[in-house]
């Protein structure tokens, strides 16, 4: 079973690369780490459908870097705090993962966070349906990562999913779940 000991040390020990500058726009999301009797858990959230980027997609909270986020840290948390209502002072950042490009031009900064096992979900249907928490001994075991090739403006590039129930993690999502878990090998 993982624990949060374990996390802090390969956060600790990984050599995080800060954004280049890039025409990519900056973005973070909490990687939200939730300690239950089961085992450690992973919030996601499912992005609302009358969206007009990503509709119905399976998330992190995040989103965008506003001018006024004094890093990208603060996005993240403002970011879960807007979407799930989970405010700053139930979160403990505890590192970074490794920077994920996007094919719709954003450059995102997961940023690792323990949250209070017992925070209160105010969703804001604005931009979320719903959120959800999944197990991560089920997200980081090899077998769950279902692992496809698309093409891309002439490149082949590999796309992970992870069926969970009735939700299919895929996309940027699941690549930082599978950057995470390998982080963790």
């Amino acid at each position: 079973m993982i624990d949060i000991q374990k996390i802090i040390t390969a956060l600790d020990e990984t050599n995080h690369r800060e954004p280049k500058v890039a025409k990519l726009q900056p973005s973070a999301v909490l990687v939200p780490i939730i300690e239950r009797p089961t085992g450690l858990q992973l919030l996601l959230t499912k992005r609302a459908e009358h969206l007009k980027h990503h509709p119905g997609q399976i998330s992190f909270p995040g989103g965008r870097m506003d001018d006024t986020d004094s890093s990208l840290i603060e996005t993240a948390l403002r970011e879960t705090h807007e979407e799930v209502g989970i405010p700053n002072n139930k979160v403990e950042i505890i590192g970074k993962l490794e920077l994920q490009p996007t094919i719709t031009q954003f450059m995102i900064q997961p940023i690792v966070g323990i949250v209070d096992s017992d925070y209160d979900l105010t969703i804001s249907y604005d931009e979320v349906d719903e959120a959800f928490e999944v197990p991560l001994d089920f997200l980081f075991n090899k077998k769950n990562q279902k692992k496809s090739y698309r093409e891309y403006n002439g490149f082949k590039f590999p796309v992970y999913s992870m069926p969970y129930q009735d939700w299919n993690i895929w996309g940027a999502t699941a690549q930082i779940i599978v950057n995470f878990s390998k982080l963790l090998k």
